[in-house]
């Protein structure tokens, strides 16, 4: 306990008032003589005893009278968390403006609530205090210090955004901010709901001399069901293609949902309708089948209905439904079967075919093609190998067909770099394909039901090859014999099919097989590079576009359907592609298009975070055990809910004031002593 005037403890000097008035009792007694003094010294002795009790009881209520009065002037307090220093103040202010505060109490929504805390506190501190305001958005002209007229301002205009932080960036924030101020006394609120996901504090980021109060706001309830992702069964989106579209809809409130309504649009016309059920706590995969009735681009939204968390009840979308896979077929110079390839992939409107003979290769294709496939080449030499590898481990597919008579020493050696089974030799022996690995992905779907007893193609000569090192690797068809006759081998994050036959009719009746066509359309639509349906507003994302930019002196530009948005981001080629980087710029959830010289070149759909629709808080219990196991004992933590936000501010601030109690207990002890005096009989 400490005195906020110590030297009225001077008066306590007082205390010796009702002390001598005691000692120096000066009462004079007349003598009365009786013949019998027996009883009366009995009566005396007891009555004597019965005084000095009274006396002394009186004597100590005036003592504790005088003391307790002497303390009320003193002004006793309990020091506050916070030590109080003379001077011009420094504080900031952080309102959590992210969509989870869109919830509501009986006091509104809890954004509302912290603005009305946010304001109780600037009026506790005195006017020549400077103030800063944060928010989620860490604006520019919240980075200076304000007065209190201006803080007010600026907490008017406060709106909820689509950006999140998590707790220590805003603390480091908010530090580092202060530093720059001279004053001594600098303090930190924080007004929040604590999302769980966001509300870590890590301890080496805080500075224990700076007072930080952290204040829960709760909500009436917590209830939210939104859609967390979206994703398409198959990779590629064709016209006149039926697609089925996923979506996780999650449901964080206490209440099961019941026949909840999914609706899906496409291009602003509403193609189907569906209905889910979800219990309470849990999340479900509810799907949607569409016919794709537009080529080129295609916008999609799916859309669900919940209240009052309304944010994420929309979940937007686009697909290219025009997409062409590029594919280069090197022939061998002896190979008799370019013709196949030719034919299957040159007139099909999925392809953009391109040819080269092994002894003029343009490598500078490499880089624009999704599939490469080695058409009985007679050797493959370190230069290849070396293009192969690249190209393979930056995501492209590569489909090996060996030639008949391959020079051995250049495709073992090809093979050891690409991390493929050595071959061994030629096996002669008449055999067939026994068996379809259905479980990989690359046969499924092709096949309306599985026979076992289905014709697979006749093998008359194959190689046969080393166990592979690649621990990933897998065969897609094996013969009779138990070898494979099609083995898939991943390669950093591309794939390579290596065929254990030439295409040569000679050796396999394959390439007249039904298989080969759905094998080969396949294996070339699996080595797209999934193109994002979507992406996230308020971060950096780098976006890869289809075509090059030319890098004109007009920039590149991204803009929103209703053109209320136009941001010019940043954009780099990497690897010969144009990479644009949003750098936090889009906060708007929507569909997008990326403009060069006034042409659309690419859509885009963001969507909102979904951290934010996360209803789990820590509790005020949940907060203060992770500051004691951090032993961080200058942050402290202020529950508006018991007391006036103001009170309880000036109780952290000050500490707790106890000259009332003591003044009222001067009164108890006068009271007292006016009781003793007159009930308590000699």
């Amino acid at each position: 306990m400490n005195f906020l005037f110590p030297t009225f403890l001077i008066g306590l000097a007082a205390i010796a008032i009702p002390i001598i008035i005691h000692l120096f009792n000066f009462r004079k007694y007349k003598k009365v003589y009786f013949t019998n003094v027996q009883f009366l010294k009995e009566l005396k002795q007891e009555s004597d005893s019965k005084s000095k009790l009274k006396e002394w009881l009186i004597l100590a209520m005036r003592i504790l009278a005088v003391m307790c009065l002497v303390f009320a002037f003193a002004q006793p307090f309990i020091p506050g968390k916070t030590k109080a220093v003379q001077g011009e103040k420094a504080i900031s202010i952080y309102i959590d403006n992210s969509f989870s505060m869109e919830s509501t109490n009986k006091k509104g929504t809890l954004l509302e609530n912290a603005k009305d805390y946010a304001g109780e506190i600037v009026n506790t501190f005195n006017a020549s205090d400077k103030f800063q305001l944060l928010t989620n958005d860490f604006e520019g002209k919240h980075q200076r210090f304000v007065s209190k007229e201006e803080f007010i301002e600026q907490l008017n205009e406060v709106k909820i955004s689509s950006a999140t932080r998590v707790l220590t960036d805003i603390i480091k924030r908010q530090q580092d901010f202060l530093q720059n101020s001279s004053s001594k006394n600098k303090r930190i609120f924080l007004l929040s709901d604590f999302q769980k996901n966001s509300s870590i504090i890590n301890k080496e980021d805080i500075d224990t001399s700076i007072a930080i109060s952290c204040i829960p706001i709760r909500s009436s309830e917590v209830s939210n069901v939104y859609i967390d992702s979206v994703w398409f069964e198959t990779p590629v989106q064709q016209f006149e293609t039926q697609q089925t579209i996923h979506a996780i809809i999650v449901n964080k409130s206490t209440r099961d949902i019941e026949n909840g309504s999914l609706k899906l649009l496409i291009n602003n016309v509403q193609v189907s309708l569906s209905s889910f059920n979800v219990s309470a706590g849990n999340k479900t995969d509810a799907s949607m089948s569409f016919k794709v009735k537009a080529k080129g681009i295609n916008k999609g939204v799916l859309k669900i209905e919940d209240y009052p968390i309304t944010y994420d009840d929309n979940f937007y979308f686009s697909f290219n439904a025009q997409t062409t896979i590029h594919a280069l077929v090197i022939n061998g110079k002896e190979t008799r079967t370019a013709g196949n390839f030719r034919s299957l992939m040159q007139d099909d409107s999925l392809f953009v075919y391109k040819e080269n003979n092994e002894a003029s290769i343009d490598y500078s294709l490499f880089a624009k093609t999704d599939i490469i496939v080695l058409n009985e080449l007679g050797a493959i030499t370190s230069g290849l190998t070396s293009e192969l590898q690249k190209f393979v481990s930056n995501g492209g597919s590569l489909v090996i067909f060996p030639d008949k008579k391959p020079d051995l020493e250049s495709y073992n050696t090809a093979f050891q770099n690409l991390q493929l089974p050595k071959i061994v030799k030629l096996d002669t022996v008449n055999t067939k394909a026994q068996s379809i690995n259905f479980e990989q992905g690359l046969y499924e779907g092709v096949f309306d039901k599985i026979d076992q007893r289905m014709d697979l193609p006749r093998v008359l000569e194959h190689f046969e090859f080393t166990k592979t090192t690649n621990s990933n690797s897998q065969s897609l068809v094996l013969l009779q014999n138990g070898q494979p006759l099609i083995s898939l081998n991943p390669l950093g994050s591309g794939k390579i099919y290596l065929f254990a036959i030439p295409s040569d009719e000679i050796c396999s009746n394959l390439l007249k097989h039904a298989l080969f066509v759905p094998t080969l359309i396949k294996m070339s639509i699996l080595s797209l590079k999934p193109s994002p349906i979507y992406y996230k507003t308020a971060i950096n994302e780098a976006i890869e576009l289809s075509v090059e930019s030319n890098f004109s002196d007009k920039p590149l530009h991204i803009m929103k359907d209703d053109k209320k948005v136009d941001i010019i981001p940043e954009h780099r080629l990497i690897n010969n592609t144009t990479t644009v980087f949003t750098q936090n710029q889009i906060t708007e959830a929507g569909h997008y298009e990326v403009v060069e010289n006034g042409i659309s070149i690419k859509d885009l759909a963001f969507n909102f975070d979904r951290k934010e629709s996360d209803m789990n808080f820590m509790s005020s219990e949940d907060l203060q055990k992770q500051l004691d196991e951090k032993a961080l004992k200058n942050i402290s933590i202020i529950t508006p809910d018991e007391k006036t936000l103001t009170n309880a501010l000036q109780e952290v601030n000050d500490g707790k004031k106890l000259w009332k109690l003591f003044l009222i207990l001067a009164l108890v002890f006068l009271l007292s002593e006016i009781l003793i005096i007159r009930l308590f009989k000699n």
